[in-house]
Formats: C-alpha cells, structure tokens, sequence
C-alpha cells in the first residue's frame, strides 16, 4: 500500500484546489491543512455575510496561498500569510461595520468643548448658605380632574396659576414669602426626583417671585409612558452666603450613592461567596470523578456555573428590576448570582490545583469525603479563597456602577440622571468620586491579596 507521503505532487494539488486545506491533510501537514481550511471557511462565510464582492478577494487570495503551499512541498510555506490575510479582513470589515471614523474625533470636537469645561468643574460643595425654600406639585401631563397646584409651608407659598401643565405649554410659577431682592431659582423635578428643568429670576421688594415658564419635552425621559398624567415637584430656592463650606446637593447625592454601591457590592460579595463554596467542591474533578453519581452531579454543576456566569449581571439586573422596582435591592439580586456562579468556578479551580498528597494519604486511612474535605483540601485553600473573595468584591464595586443604569442603584442610579439632564457639572464630580473610590479599594484589596497568597 502507498504511503500518503508518496501521493504525486499533482494529486495534492488537484485536492488543494477542489477544497483548500484538503491537499495538505494527504501530505499530512493536518495542522497546517485544517488551519487553511478554517481561514477559508470562515473568511468566505463572513464575506457572503457583509456582501460587499470586493472581500471576495481574501479568501480567493488564501485559496491561492494554500495552492502554492502544496506545490512548494517539501519545504511548506506556513500559516503566516493566511493569518494576516485574515486578520486584515476581520479588522477591515470590523471597522465598516461599526463606522470607524477617526476624523468624526476632529470635526466634531466643538461639541465637547462645553461637556469638559463642565465637567472640571466640580460640584461637590458649596459656600455655606443659609436658605428659603418653597415647592408645589403639579400635574403633567394633565388628567381631567388635576389636583390644585398650591402649596403654602412656613410661611412660604409656592404656586402655579394653571392647574396642571402639557409640554409645550407656557405655566407661570409664583412664589411669596422670599427675601426681596434676591435671585432666586426654580427647579423642576420629575417622579423619582431628577431635576428636570431650571431657571432663574430675581424677588421684588415685598418679596414676591413669579416667572413665566415653558414647559418641555425634558420632564417626561424618565417616565415609562408620558401620556401617562404624573405628579412633578416645582421648587423655588433662596439662598446667601454666611461663611464657610458645606457639601452641595450633588456632593449629597454622590455621598448617598458611593454608600449604596459599596454596601451593594459587599453584600453581593458576602452572600456570593457563601453560596458559591459548596457548588466550589462539587465542581471539582479531583474530588467529584471518582464514581459515576458524583461524575453526574460535577458535570451538572459545572454546566450550570458556566451558563450563569456568562450572562452579564447587567442584563440580570435588568430582569429584576422589574420583578422588584427600582433600587438596590434588584442589583443586589443580580451581582449575587453573578459572583456565586463566578466565584463558584474559580473555587472548583482552586481546588482542583491543590497537592493531591494529602488527599490520597487521608483517603488511604479509609476517611469518607467530607473527612477528605476537611483535613486535606480546606487548609490549602483557605488563603486563595480568600484572595479570590476580596479580588471578586473589587470587581462587584466597579459592576455596581454599571447597575445603576438600569435602575439597579448605587452611583450610576445619579450618574444616570445627570447624563440624561445634561448635568455635566454633576457628571464630572461622579466621575471623580468613582475613581477615588476604585483606586482605594484597589489599593488596599491588592495589599491584603499579597498577604494572603
């Protein structure tokens, strides 16, 4: 019988050009055959899915390539052309695809200008004041029946003279019991709190304020359905220096959402490792292959970690939140399940990287499983968990951010808002407190890992 090696140089070469990769397996250069053929394959696939003919050239380029590579035998010619080849069409088509414009950059910089001066500046605290202020709520957009939209509240009252407000209509807001004399600003604040308008106007001598305001499409980004009527807040403000410094109600807001991302994350954290532990053991092959029920329940495990983890927590999150409403609470759920099933498989990992020394001479004594767990696999574990654990909380902090987005709380809950109102003031200050945040955390989590490992 002839050896493949003997096969006529023709008859590889008329295998090469019926399928490429195809003369090179009858020369048994399989790597190099199989590495032609899935170059060509996927590149013609991917230029039939662009449709544009003129990629058409790269795959008939790699089938000319891998012709040449069968008639240059013995000495061969390699996979470093076809690779390339691919290369520069996946990065060709890729950048089409996704509109890659480096001069878009340039062209459109004046756009940013404004965005960056705003965002340098910081908003984080603010001379300390002394205040009046007053609020109404009010209808938009309007029912049949509209409550009245007055409110009177130490002294200060606050009002509309229409009753409830359409976008596009024109309202006029009154105020009475200010300071006279002093500019005073107005705040529209939507359902859950943003701010969605603002303008400015300056007290008469008796104190009484009033302005003439239109109403606009803004109000209503948040809202699920704006046909759908919601109570709004108008709140006017005074306020004037008496010394000194205080924390800025965007300086609050951040405040309030770095505790929620922080608890977020560590709750998450904590609960997921907990969790994650046990399905750590049962995902081990060194521990869990040794018969035919526990071979079973690892594959089961190990399969369901994989499918888990490879679902973003974001797009968990998005889940509950509307299982359970906005806040925290559905991004806790979310990143929880994302760090059992992640920490889950890196545990199973662990495990099964430890000594199996100690593991063969406690089962020699005839110890039962949970005795082999015990005293051979936990006390080489326990530091690398650990690390894991507090490598996974550092993860979860910059996730919970994110989370936010979607209605998940946390910092990017705010973030969100300010982007949408364009308070890039706001954003900027959030973007500062994040990276402090993050550095630190970063920090010190690295030094406890280094101990640890």
């Amino acid at each position: 019988m002839t050896d493949k090696k003997n096969f006529p140089k023709s008859i590889s070469v008329l295998f090469s050009i019926f399928l490429p990769g195809l003369g090179q397996l009858f020369q048994r250069k399989f790597r190099t055959g199989i590495s032609i053929f899935i170059a060509f394959a996927t590149s013609l696939a991917v230029t039939f899915w662009y449709g544009k003919p003129v990629w058409f050239i790269i795959p008939a380029v790699i089938w000319a390539w891998n012709v040449w590579d069968v008639i240059s035998l013995p000495k061969g010619k390699g996979l470093v052309i076809p690779l390339l080849l691919w290369l520069f069409m996946a990065y060709g088509i890729g950048g089409q695809v996704t509109e890659f414009d480096i001069r878009s950059l340039v062209n459109n910089a004046y756009r940013s200008k404004d965005i960056v001066t705003q965002m340098f500046k910081l908003d984080f605290v603010q001379p300390k004041a002394e205040r009046v202020e007053g609020y109404t709520d009010i209808q938009s957009p309007c029912s049949d029946f509209p409550p009245a939209a007055d409110h009177t509240e130490n002294g200060v009252r606050v009002y509309v003279v229409q009753t409830c407000a359409n976008v596009g209509d024109v309202i006029t807001v009154k105020g009475e019991g200010f300071w006279p004399n002093q500019l005073t600003t107005f705040y529209w604040q939507n359902p859950i709190g943003g701010k969605a308008m603002a303008t400015e106007t300056t007290s008469d001598a008796n104190g009484n304020v009033s302005v003439d305001w239109q109403v606009l499409p803004i109000v209503h980004t948040t809202a699920p359905d704006p046909t759908i009527p919601q109570i709004h807040r108008i709140k006017v403000s005074q306020s004037r220096p008496i010394g000194g410094i205080e924390l800025s109600a965007v300086g609050g807001y951040i405040l309030q959402g770095i505790y929620e991302t922080l608890a977020l994350a560590f709750l998450s954290t904590i609960i997921g490792a907990i969790f994650a532990i046990p399905f750590g053991f049962l995902a081990a092959r060194n521990l869990m292959t040794s018969n035919p029920v526990s071979s079973f329940f690892y594959l089961i495990i190990r399969t369901v970690l994989n499918i888990v983890r490879s679902i973003e927590a974001l797009i968990m999150a998005i889940i509950f939140v509307i299982i359970v409403g906005l806040g925290p609470f559905p991004g806790m759920i979310a990143l929880t399940i994302h760090t059992t099933a992640a920490l889950g498989k890196l545990y199973s990992e662990v495990i099964e990287g430890i000594d199996p020394g100690p593991i063969e001479a406690i089962r020699a004594t005839g110890a039962n499983w949970l005795q082999v767990v015990r005293y051979a696999v936990i006390p080489q574990i326990v530091p690398a968990f650990t690390a894991l654990t507090i490598y996974r909380w550092d993860i979860n902090v910059r996730s919970s951010t994110i989370i936010g987005f979607v209605g998940g709380g946390g910092i990017g809950f705010f973030l969100w808002q300010w982007i949408v109102l364009q308070d890039f003031r706001a954003v900027g200050t959030a973007f500062v407190a994040i990276a402090v945040v993050v550095i630190v955390l970063d920090f010190f989590s690295a030094k406890i890992r280094e101990r640890l490992v």
